[in-house]
């Protein structure tokens, strides 16, 4: 099981469109939409712009939940981050939002790269080579937290509903 609590269990089909239903409209609602504000301006905010997963808080870096949840001075060690629930509780926000934020984070980015390397010598013309002269294999990225950091900053701006708030800055000059 995933800190997200998704799994590929698709048995129910109309259960799934009302569960993408309850986090669109969580996602839009007023609460999500001022959550999802205040996100973009705390991972904006970070000094290192870096992003872990599995945890919400560990040796002072954070996930996108996490980051939110330092700039308001949640006290986060008796949070558990498994527990969407609680973590919704904490934050103030719908679990499903929490779920589906969380999945972003930890599982809808790869934190693995493919690379191919090349095989010396000679290789069958069959399974598995197939004549070729290199192999697929699959690698940790060294740059993990800043592309999954980049990742969510951008998953959180296509959600933040465009016909919010103006900023005060730019109504102060009209």
């Amino acid at each position: 099981m995933s800190r997200s609590g998704y799994n590929d269990d698709c048995d129910d089909y109309l259960a799934l469109g009302r569960w993408r239903g309850m986090v669109a409209s969580a996602l839009r609602g007023k609460r999500g939409q001022a959550f999802l504000r205040e996100l973009a301006a705390a991972m904006d905010a970070m000094p290192e712009k870096r992003l872990i997963a599995d945890e919400l808080q560990f040796d002072g870096e954070f996930c996108a939940l996490g980051v939110v949840g330092s700039a308001r001075g949640i006290d986060m060690a008796n949070i558990d981050p498994e527990d969407y629930d609680q973590v919704a509780n904490a934050f103030g926000l719908a679990a499903c939002m929490v779920q589906e934020i969380v999945f972003e984070n930890d599982e809808a980015f790869s934190a693995d790269e493919y690379v191919d390397v090349p095989v010396f010598g000679p290789v069958r013309p069959w399974y598995p080579e197939y004549g070729r002269h290199y192999v697929t294999v699959r690698q940790p990225r060294k740059d993990a937290e800043e592309a999954r950091w980049a990742h969510m900053r951008a998953w959180v701006q296509r959600h933040i509903d465009a016909s919010g708030p103006i900023p005060a800055s730019k109504t102060e000059g009209a």
